[in-house]
């Protein structure tokens, strides 16, 4: 399998009334149009958009709803999350059919278990997240166990963070930026190390670093994280310039990946790469200083075992600082992905 991905912004729509549930919906028949859907499968992502927004509305007391093409196997699908504060919900008591907790027809997780070929869950007292991935419908198996939630500071039309990877064979390359301070001019800066990124997403990291050193020159420059993961061994080689936080998380363990000082695009001593072996069955976690670092897993149980989608929604829903822009990006370590 060999896949490159830019990574984009997606569609962020706040779930307060009503008359945004309409709004999701044509949203979600847009993606899928620009996708290829056909009239079926765009109705299917159609549908789920609007059962999740409703939902989030008379369920969660409000929240939001992220959108966004995402790529798969043999497909690229659309994603729904939909992300409340709420009271909460008991899954398995909510997918049969005419159970609700409002009185209502009760029908809305069940469609959506029955529409999207991946469907998953997060919800306790805190609030809950719902993860839906629609593919057409001739590519069941089609899913990349990878999230990322993202936001721009204050629903900003740019973006200062990027991120991207890609999976060649048995190598898969991952990348997070965050241009220095945030708008326009941040965003270009992220936008010219993505660019580099994707030109050559499977070179060593320490001298992809350089690469994209040379490619943010002239820009504001940023922080850099870069990943590069040998599912076959089993190992991972890790380089990071500032303040982007990187983490291997597994059942019994955090391990911190160390970044040094500097500012790729202006100034930094030369990279250094660290290793990592063992690290397969276990999650890396990649976020911009947007998201605070005390964030634990272990405070969320049965969190460990979601979809990184999921993990990624969570983090970001419960640890953005609301002043910066935000980036989470969760890749799952399995050899599935190969």
């Amino acid at each position: 399998m060999e896949l490159t991905l830019q990574g984009d912004l997606g569609c962020a729509i706040a779930m307060d009334e009503a008359t945004q549930v309409g709004q999701a919906r044509r949203r979600a028949l847009h993606i899928a149009a620009d996708l290829g859907f056909d009239e079926s499968d765009g109705g299917r992502a159609a549908l789920v958009a609007t059962e999740l927004a409703t939902n989030v509305i008379k369920h969660g007391h409000g929240g939001f709803l992220y959108l966004r093409s995402v790529p798969g196997r043999q497909s690229k699908g659309v994603e729904v999350v939909a992300v409340d504060r709420g009271p909460g919900f008991n899954l398995a008591s909510c997918l049969p059919d005419g159970f609700s907790t409002h009185g209502s027809q009760g029908i809305g997780l069940g469609a959506v278990v029955r529409q999207a070929q991946v469907m998953d869950v997060y919800s306790d007292a805190r609030g809950s997240v719902v993860l839906a991935r629609l593919f057409p419908r001739q590519h069941a198996d089609n899913d990349i166990r990878f999230g990322v939630s993202q936001t721009a500071m204050h629903s900003e039309t740019f973006c200062g963070d990027g991120w991207a990877f890609a999976i060649h064979g048995d190598i898969l390359s991952a990348m997070v930026v965050d241009g220095l301070g945030h708008g326009e001019a941040a965003s270009r800066a992220a936008e010219a190390g993505v660019a580099a990124f994707v030109e050559n997403p499977m070179a060593e990291p320490s001298s992809l670093m350089a690469e994209l050193h040379q490619s943010m020159m002239g820009s504001r420059g940023g922080a850099v994280a870069l990943a590069r993961v040998d599912m076959a061994r089993g190992t991972l080689r890790f380089s990071g310039i500032g303040n982007i936080s990187a983490n291997l998380v597994g059942a019994a363990s955090m391990r911190g990946l160390a970044s040094h000082p500097g500012i790729v695009g202006a100034q930094f001593r030369r990279a250094q790469a660290f290793d990592f072996s063992d690290i397969i069955g276990q999650l890396l976690i990649m976020h911009s200083d947007g998201l605070q670092s005390r964030w634990r897993l272990s405070d969320y149980p049965g969190l460990l075992m979601r979809h990184p989608a999921v993990i990624a929604a969570v983090l970001h829903r419960d640890f953005n600082r609301g002043r910066d822009d935000a980036t989470v990006m969760v890749l799952a370590l399995e050899r599935k992905h190969v």
